[in-house]
């Protein structure tokens, strides 16, 4: 009612209308973003069933004389290409999708097979262009992988080339073997020495921060409460939906090009945890148990260290203790309560480290320690 570019926005509406029909034609379905004087209006009367091939916008720009009102209709139109949502550095596969024993000869690799609308059958034929008989980088999730592993197009819908399409469609399912796997025991020299404690931040940060740390690599992380953690973050559809954190996971292992799932704890009741399951999962004198907080401004008996001058422990050289390991703590955005958690970590033997005394968001916070704490492991 108050808004004079909403009144206008109804006034162009039929030429918009008009201009949509006429740039996208009867026969393509994509999705228009109608963005007018930096608002954003869904148009659902499109008929739009395809979100995949492109994403065209159109902008209609404000008129110089009048701020704030429209000016006649003036039409910008820029189109993308949309990639898979994963960077495939390693094609990775869950245990559920390899090929029935029945379909495999006896004393071959392990094979899956998947189809033509899956994202890894579509980034073999639009980025990589592969043929059968090329070669890619491909594992199967927490069992090994495979810096070879053969690619075979299985043609469908009258396609005779096993090769991708001239619009770059995959021609049809994508099998891939996977010759000379590596196990993941052979490979265990490589095996992630840092864990990570963090406290829930919120669902959009958490999805954001979760291929980021697989990327990284880490071999455990505990999601746990906090006093500046709302509960109702645990109610996010991520811990509703069966699947959605490991499916995150993944994408960073894709991006890593590791097949190393991390193991994930969910932990409610912070307190409970670091006196009932803290020296189980992480012994005493094995990994070292650091604390991320910014510098406090105040006098404190726990003056807070660098990440290099962490005391660690040497390691052993049996299975599981492969060398120095660090368990970090990771608060919310707010940083820990310095009156009772921070105490109560020291307690449990846990080292107070900071970056500083700018208080960081969780994903630069968890970035920079896991860098460091890497780096303070391997030196």
């Amino acid at each position: 009612k108050n808004r004079p570019n909403l009144r206008n926005t109804l006034e162009i509406y039929p030429h918009f209308i008009a201009f949509v029909k006429q740039m996208t034609g009867p026969k393509r379905n994509n999705c228009l973003l109608f963005v007018i004087s930096n608002c954003a209006v869904s148009i659902s009367s499109l008929g739009i069933t395809n979100w995949e091939h492109c994403i065209p916008s159109v902008r209609i720009r404000r008129s110089g004389n009048a701020p704030g009102l429209l000016g006649p209709p003036s039409y910008e139109l820029s189109s993308r290409r949309l990639n898979t949502s994963l960077q495939l550095n390693r094609f990775l596969f869950d245990q559920s999708e390899l090929d029935p024993p029945d379909d495999v000869v006896p004393g071959s690799f392990p094979s899956a097979t998947v189809p033509a609308s899956d994202y890894r059958a579509v980034h073999a034929a639009r980025i990589l262009g592969v043929r059968s008989g090329d070669s890619i980088r491909a594992g199967i999730v927490n069992q090994g992988i495979s810096d070879t592993a053969a690619v075979t197009w299985i043609p469908e819908g009258g396609m005779k080339r096993e090769e991708p399409k001239a619009n770059g469609d995959p021609p049809g399912s994508l099998r891939v073997t996977m010759t000379s796997m590596v196990s993941l025991e052979d490979a265990d020299h490589l095996r992630p020495r840092v864990s990570l404690l963090l406290a829930l931040p919120r669902p959009l940060a958490l999805q954001r921060i979760l291929p980021m740390v697989a990327q990284m690599g880490v071999e455990r992380i505990i999601l746990c409460n906090a006093k500046k953690v709302p509960k109702d973050y645990f109610g996010s559809h991520l811990f509703r939906k069966e699947g959605e954190i490991p499916r995150l996971l993944v994408e960073g292992l894709c991006q890593a090009g590791d097949c190393r799932l991390p193991e994930v704890t969910v932990v409610r009741r912070l307190k409970i945890f670091l006196e009932d399951d803290l020296d189980r999962m992480f012994p005493e004198g094995g990994a070292a148990r650091v604390i991320a907080h910014p510098a406090r401004t105040r006098g404190s008996e726990l003056d807070p260290v660098r990440m290099r001058d962490v005391r660690l422990a040497a390691g052993g050289g049996g299975k599981g203790e492969l060398g120095p390991r660090i368990l970090l703590a990771v608060g919310p955005e707010g940083g820990w309560d310095e009156d009772y958690e921070l105490d109560m970590f020291s307690r449990h033997g846990f080292e107070l480290v900071t970056l500083g005394h700018r208080t960081l968001r969780t994903d630069v916070a968890v970035i920079s320690l896991l860098s460091q704490a890497q780096d303070a492991c391997d030196a």
